[in-house]
């Protein structure tokens, strides 16, 4: 059953994207290359989109149908960047794309599977200091080194391999929590919930931990796609630094949980991650 919050991310994501797709179809259609009237039109646009939630959703539901809303304004941004923007700039676009359908999914998937604990924070948008320091950072290479070395920034199929391995690590990702279903959380459980089980088919088969794997690997595709030679080994191993503890964390609470049925799940598959074990009695 789909639930409400569900219902309310779906609608304004797919709103913002509607209303601003025909902002970029207007201005395309026109050849009106203007990036005053560009913002001038968004921004008119979103002003009625405002007005739209505030008049259907109140309390919570606007605290969701907003932040959706923001993600599908930067999904359909994107798209607008992807298509007219210089070409040395044009990656950044599929970047956006991919960051705000990222967010959005993370909250869809998890008002799906655990509709008791979806808050604003499912959408995972403010993860911790340290991620949002992380995406400036990406950022702020991205920019410098377009305007230093523009061709950098137009190996496309470099950038294309980038796009598939977020792709690839989304779907993962979403796979293993919609496996997982209402034993999955975001957050590491310290007391075992009544409906909390040892989840070991399907994907979980492949790996232990395929939610982490896959946004290890989206995280690094990330990079890949904005061409940013400095942050992909850097998120790559931040973000194995990062997955190494929290997977041995996670990994004391699960034994703790399941006991020896979970010590015979990890002599059989392994983390999914390299050179990660995780914790072991």
């Amino acid at each position: 059953m789909i639930v409400t919050e569900t219902k309310v991310a779906v609608k304004s994501f797919s709103l913002a994207i509607f209303l601003l797709s025909f902002v970029s179809i207007f201005h395309l259609y026109f050849e009106i290359s203007s990036l005053t009237s560009y913002m001038v039109s968004c921004s008119s646009v979103l002003l009625v989109l405002y007005a739209l939630l505030r008049l259907q959703f109140q309390g919570f539901n606007y605290q969701i149908a907003i932040r959706a809303a923001i993600l599908g304004t930067v999904f359909a941004i994107g798209i607008h960047v992807r298509l007219v923007a210089p070409p040395h700039i044009q990656i950044f676009g599929g970047y956006m794309c991919v960051m705000a359908f990222f967010h959005f999914s993370e909250f869809t998937a998890i008002s799906i599977v655990q509709p008791k604990q979806v808050s604003i924070d499912s959408f995972v948008i403010n993860h911790s200091p340290q991620y949002i320091a992380a995406a400036v950072m990406s950022w702020v290479e991205f920019f410098i080194e377009a305007y230093f070395c523009p061709g950098l920034k137009q190996l496309y199929w470099v950038s294309n391999a980038g796009l598939v391995l977020c792709i690839l690590g989304e779907v993962w990702r979403k796979t293993a929590m919609i496996t997982a279903g209402s034993s999955f959380n975001h957050l590491v459980q310290h007391e075992r919930s009544s409906d909390h089980v040892l989840v070991t088919h399907g994907i979980y088969s492949w790996c232990r931990h395929p939610s982490y794997v896959g946004w290890f690997y989206w995280s690094i595709g990330t990079q890949i796609l904005l061409l940013n030679p400095l942050c992909v080994p850097a998120y790559a191993i931040v973000s194995w630094m990062f997955f190494k503890s929290r997977i041995y964390i996670e990994e004391i609470t699960l034994l703790n949980f399941f006991g020896q049925s979970y010590c015979d799940y990890q002599l059989k598959v392994g983390t999914g991650i390299p050179l990660i074990e995780g914790y072991k009695i």
